[in-house]
C-alpha cells in the first residue's frame, strides 16, 4: 500500500534539509532535463544532476566522460524545470583535482546555474578542497563508500564496510568531512551497518544509495529506479515501474496504426 504525500509548493533549501535529520526521510533522484526535473519537482526534496547521465544516455561504460560543460548544461536544464527541489550539482571527474580548481569550477557552476550545492567523491584526503569551498560560500556534499569515479582505480564497483577497520576507516571520513564544511553526506555501496554507524555519528544528513535504510535519506537514478535503463540493474535498485516495457508497447501501437493509416483519424486532423 502506497503512502500519498503532498506536493511540496515552497522551496526546499539546505537548511530544510538539515532539519529533517533524524525527522522525515529525505527524498531524492536523478535528473538531467526539464522535463523529467518538472515531473519530479515538488515531489521529492531534492535533485541530482548526476554524473551518472554518460552511464544512462550516452552508453558509456562508467561516469568518467563526463565534462563541466555538460554538467552545466543539463543543471541548467533541470534548473528551468524544478523550482521548489533543492538542486545538487554532480563535480565531474578531474575538475576538482586542487583546491584551487575545485573553487574555479564551483565558482562557475554558482555562477552559471542555480543548484544550491556541489557533490564531491573522496573521503578526508578531500576535506582540504570541502573546506575551502565552504569557506568561500558554497555548499558541499560529500560522497564517500563506493564512488563511481574511482572504478578504474579501484579494478570494479566494490561494496565498502564490511569489517570494523573499514568502518572505522568511513567513519573518520565522515567526521573531518563534517569538521570541514560539508552541508551533508552522500554515502554510496556500503554495508548497511556502517552506513547506520556514520549516520548517528554526525549532525549532519547522510543520503544512502545501497547502504539499507539507517540512512537520512535515500537517492536513486531515475532511469534505474523508472525501468528504462536495462544494461544490468544493481541489488540496491528497486524498479518502480517497467518503463522501457511501456514506451516499447505504445511505440508497437504508433507504428501499427500508422501502417494501417488508423492514425491520424478525424479527432487527430485539422
Amino acid at each position: 500500500m502506497s503512502i500519498h504525500t503532498p506536493r511540496i509548493e515552497k522551496k526546499i533549501t539546505l537548511s530544510t534539509i538539515a532539519k529533517m535529520k533524524g525527522v522525515e526521510p529525505i527524498t531524492m533522484v536523478t535528473a538531467y532535463d526539464a522535463l523529467f526535473a518538472q515531473l519530479f519537482d515538488g515531489e521529492v526534496e531534492m535533485i541530482l544532476v548526476g554524473d551518472s547521465l554518460n552511464m544512462s544516455f550516452l552508453g558509456k561504460e562508467d561516469t568518467l566522460s563526463a565534462t563541466m560543460d555538460q554538467m552545466i548544461y543539463h543543471t541548467q536544464a533541470v534548473g528551468n524545470g524544478a523550482k521548489s527541489a533543492c538542486i545538487v550539482f554532480d563535480m565531474p571527474f578531474g575538475s576538482y583535482t586542487t583546491a584551487q580548481r575545485a573553487l574555479e569550477n564551483a565558482v562557475r557552476v554558482y555562477r552559471e546555474t542555480n543548484a544550491q550545492a556541489v557533490k564531491i567523491e573522496g573521503g578526508k584526503e578531500k576535506a582540504d578542497i570541502v573546506r575551502v569551498l565552504s569557506e568561500n560560500g558554497i555548499a558541499v556534499v560529500a560522497h564517500i563508500g563506493l564512488m563511481p569515479q574511482h572504478v578504474r582505480s579501484e579494478g570494479g564497483y566494490k561494496v565498502r564496510g564490511k569489517d570494523e577497520e573499514d568502518i572505522k576507516a568511513l567513519l573518520e571520513d565522515a567526521l573531518e568531512l563534517q569538521a570541514a564544511g560539508a552541508a551533508m553526506i552522500l554515502v554510496e555501496g556500503v554495508k548497511a551497518e556502517a552506513a547506520k554507524v556514520v549516520t548517528k555519528a554526525v549532525k549532519i544528513p547522510t543520503i544512502g544509495i545501497g547502504a539499507g535504510n539507517s540512512t537520512d535519506g535515500q537517492v536513486l537514478v531515475w532511469s534505474d529506479m523508472f525501468g528504462f535503463f536495462e544494461a544490468f540493474k544493481p541489488k540496491f535498485v528497486k524498479r518502480y515501474c517497467d518503463g522501457a516495457k511501456e514506451v516499447r508497447e505504445g511505440l508497437e501501437q504508433y507504428i501499427s496504426e500508422v501502417k494501417s493509416r488508423a492514425f491520424p483519424d478525424e479527432e487527430h486532423t485539422y
